[in-house]
């Protein structure tokens, strides 16, 4: 069939001379070579059965024939000249607009994962902050500064959470047991939370929905670890059963908050809060089902302190290294029987008490250099956030410990943490610091001082905050 078109064409006066070029694309074309070939006949009758692949005839060009005189003839090459000249100009224009965007792309739209250390959030100008220190850089105690700076404003803008209004806050809900002692820390979180800006009323706006059941209070009633086991469940049950949100994520926009570790225990009978649920607890060992991307370390905090924070007071630090508490771990049995009797390092078998002998316990803190902080039954305690208070740098002497807002300060840069078995090396170790590697320490301790501290009301950049930063990060891998 091609041969014969091409006999067609050349009776016609085809040419490799004209500067048009016809390709046969379609049926169509066929036809319109058939007219060209017998001028006085229509199109072929099987034209639109045609089908070749494309281009079948390339660079074959058709000069005005010498002797073509019929108007319907010219009509028709008039038509297809006009239509190839459409799509050669149709061709050029679409070449240049493609090799312009080549070389001057748009920006492009970026998705970017929630926990990257690229914030998505707009970078306002410091007029335009609405807190007004854009421009005063953070120290380099945080992993990324000006990230952190960012995500934390768009935090306080635009974070919400929900409080389930079911229980009776005269029993285990709601309401603090107290804000003071070892666990002040659960109290003055379901305090603050409901005086803060993130508290919404409306479930549909919420980021996170807070389960408001308190462990501490139900230790102070008495309950038993079975008991709380129990009332946990059926509280959670109901909440289940009454609200649709637990189920759209199988509780992974859900978190509770406890302090004691006997509520850790209590919450651990309930399988979907520990696997499913963020857990914000004061004893974050990884050792023993803490999972450190899912859940949160709560900083225990023994408030309120007796005495004001210390810091730019290395003068008056003379003593090397200082603990005092009770064996209630195999690391603090170690660490009294190698260094009790040390000269250097002041080591008691026995906890101060902290409400005789003029304070004697807080004012050692304000001598030390170093406070050597090792876990107690659980991998954390009170005495950290001491140390920070009192401007002594913290010996971290336990192992499993995800520390209090990990992912976001550097704790390198403010303590020394070392591993339970370098307890026997551990005088040899604090002599090794320098003392301007001390002095580095110090001053950086001063500066997340702030961080360790709880308010009522809750103030920027303090213990509450830092919690719900952790909580603002977290859900942004939940995916509906």
């Amino acid at each position: 069939m091609i041969t014969k078109i091409l006999q067609s064409a050349q009776e016609v006066g085809i040419s490799g001379e004209s500067s048009l070029t016809f390709r046969l694309r379609r049926p169509l074309s066929i036809a319109i070579a058939s007219s060209l070939t017998h001028p006085h006949t229509p199109p072929l009758a099987f034209a639109p059965d045609l089908s070749f692949p494309e281009p079948i005839l390339a660079g074959i060009y058709f000069p005005p024939p010498p002797l073509m005189k019929h108007p319907a003839l010219l009509f028709q090459c008039t038509l297809q000249s006009s239509l190839l000249t459409l799509t050669t100009l149709s061709l050029v224009t679409f070449s240049y607009l493609s090799l312009k965007s080549l070389f001057n792309p748009s920006t492009p739209n970026t998705e970017v994962n929630a926990l990257s250390v690229v914030p998505l959030v707009r970078q306002d100008t410091a007029d335009d902050s609405p807190h007004g220190d854009r421009r005063e850089p953070l120290p380099d105690v945080y992993h990324l500064p000006e990230v952190f700076r960012l995500n934390y404003e768009a935090m306080e803008r635009d974070f919400k959470v929900f409080i389930y209004p079911d229980g009776d806050p005269k029993t285990f809900y709601q309401t603090p047991r107290k804000l003071t002692g070892k666990y002040a820390s659960e109290g003055y979180f379901f305090q603050n939370i409901r005086e803060s800006r993130f508290r919404t009323d409306n479930p549909d706006k919420a980021h996170l929905f807070f389960i408001p059941i308190s462990c501490h209070k139900m230790r102070g009633k008495g309950t038993s670890y079975d008991n709380m086991t129990v009332i946990v469940k059926d509280y959670l049950d109901g909440l289940i059963a009454k609200y649709p949100y637990w189920n759209r994520t199988l509780g992974a926009d859900h978190f509770f908050v406890t302090c004691h570790d006997v509520g850790v225990r209590a919450t651990e009978g309930v399988a979907d809060l520990v696997k499913n649920a963020i857990r914000v607890v004061c004893s974050p060992s990884y050792n023993v089902g803490f999972i450190p991307h899912k859940d949160v370390a709560l900083p225990q905090v023994l408030q309120p302190f007796p005495l004001p924070a210390g810091g730019n007071d290395v003068e008056n630090r003379t003593t090397l290294g200082f603990w005092s508490g009770h064996r209630n771990s195999r690391i603090r049995v170690i660490l009294a029987r190698v260094w009790e009797n040390d000269t250097e390092l002041y080591v008691l078998n026995n906890r101060i008490n902290r409400a005789t002998g003029n304070l004697l316990y807080q004012k050692k803190f304000f001598q030390t250099k170093f406070c050597i902080c090792p876990g107690g039954s659980q991998v954390n305690s009170a005495r950290i956030a001491d140390s920070i208070h009192y401007g002594c740098v913290p010996v971290i002497l336990s192992d499993y410990y995800d520390l209090p807002f990990n992912d976001i300060l550097v704790w390198q840069k403010f303590s020394v943490i070392l591993r339970e078995r370098d307890v026997y090396q551990l005088k040899q170790k604090l002599q090794n610091i320098t003392d301007d590697e001390f002095l580095t320490l110090h001053q950086n301790l001063v500066k997340v001082q702030k961080h360790f501290q709880w308010n009522t009301p809750p103030v920027k950049y303090d213990a509450f905050h830092m919690v719900m930063y952790e909580l603002w990060l977290r859900h942004h891998v939940i995916k509906y």
